[in-house]
């Protein structure tokens, strides 16, 4: 976790969020099934350990799982207190491109730099929720080359760094009860890559507004107004460029011939997220949309909440009172244990 590198905010134990682009990763989204609250509030006390004693067999592996909750689940299982920008994912109808919508309750965004790994973690995940929920999304996704994606070009480059990661993902004293948390948006993308490539480099990298074999971006001049760089760089009027960090990976299967990029944007303010994608889809200026849209559909689209890692230990001892079913929302006795360094990461 980056962290070492900056300060989270003070008296917080935030999941890992901020981890160095590992090797593999499984993105998971599930919808809760009625009458299953009880037993998933239960669960995310249990969390940490599921994910140590998997962690523990190959520790270099750095595994690590971040765990959202989508709005709706967020009012069946704490009525109590709401964290004050989580809502539905916005769909966005642009005049040619759409950001759907699509139902999630759960998501668990695990990371390792082995493949088996990150399997087995899932695996042993979905057996402690099997009964209670349904998969709607799974996707095994692998980092490609020098962190490139699957078009070709470097994909995280403007990610910040140090404090100012931290200062960008986590939430501070505007939202006091739920200080040290995070928002997530993800969404999934397949690309047309026989019309990508039946273009030339250099059509390529004006869409993108960055050389593509040297990553460096073009001058301000030479970016054209509807490039992904321009639509995603969101400045205040004073001159500040707002920030999310991605963790994006690739995905793909020669058999359906389905090859795609999973984007997965953290923020403390999610508006930041929603506003890069709003000029994507629906332009801004002079661009209609985001040229990259010409050639990636988005299928699925949701906003999560991550709480954190003392959270998911004993909701209890944020929200301060009785869950609606009249039980305290803490975990099952002796299942949140000792989480020294915070839930979402094996001990290294």
């Amino acid at each position: 976790m980056t962290t070492q590198y900056g300060n989270p905010p003070d008296s917080t134990n935030p999941q890992h969020v901020l981890e160095p682009p590992s090797q593999s990763g499984v993105f998971l989204v599930v919808t809760v099934k009625p009458g299953a609250e009880d037993h998933v509030r239960d669960f995310f006390g249990e969390i940490g350990g599921v994910i140590r004693a998997v962690g523990f067999r190959v520790k270099a592996a750095g595994l690590s799982c971040v765990t959202g909750i989508g709005s709706d689940l967020w009012d069946r299982l704490f009525p109590q207190k709401r964290p004050a920008k989580l809502h539905p994912f916005k769909e966005l109808k642009g005049g040619k491109h759409v950001a759907p919508s699509t139902p999630g309750d759960l998501l668990f965004h695990i990371r390792s730099d082995r493949t088996d790994m990150s399997f087995e973690l899932t695996r042993q995940l979905m057996s402690k929720l099997e009964g209670y929920v349904d998969v709607v999304d799974e996707v095994h996704a692998f980092r490609y080359f020098d962190q490139r994606d699957i078009l070709g070009f470097v994909d995280g480059t403007a990610n910040p760094e140090d404090q100012l990661a931290v200062d960008t993902v986590f939430v501070g004293d505007e939202d006091p009860d739920f200080t040290g948390s995070s928002y997530v948006i993800v969404q999934k993308y397949i690309h047309d890559l026989p019309k990508w490539n039946s273009i030339t480099v250099e059509e390529q990298q004006d869409a993108f507004g960055r050389h593509k074999l040297s990553d460096m971006e073009f001058p301000d001049k030479d970016k054209a107004p509807d490039s992904h760089i321009v639509l995603n760089t969101i400045t205040e009027p004073d001159g500040t460029e707002r920030k999310i960090v991605r963790d994006n990976m690739v995905f793909g299967s020669v058999e359906s011939g389905e090859f795609g990029t999973y984007f997965i944007g953290y923020a403390a303010d999610p508006t930041v997220t929603e506003t890069m994608l709003e000029r994507m889809f629906l332009g801004d200026g002079d661009a209609t949309h985001d040229r990259i849209l010409d050639f990636s559909t988005a299928l699925t689209g949701c906003l999560f909440f991550v709480p954190t890692a003392d959270f998911l230990d004993n909701p209890a001892s944020v929200l301060g009172s009785t869950t609606e079913s009249g039980t305290q929302g803490a975990s099952t006795p002796g299942a949140g244990g000792d989480h020294s360094g915070g839930v979402g990461t094996a001990p290294n």
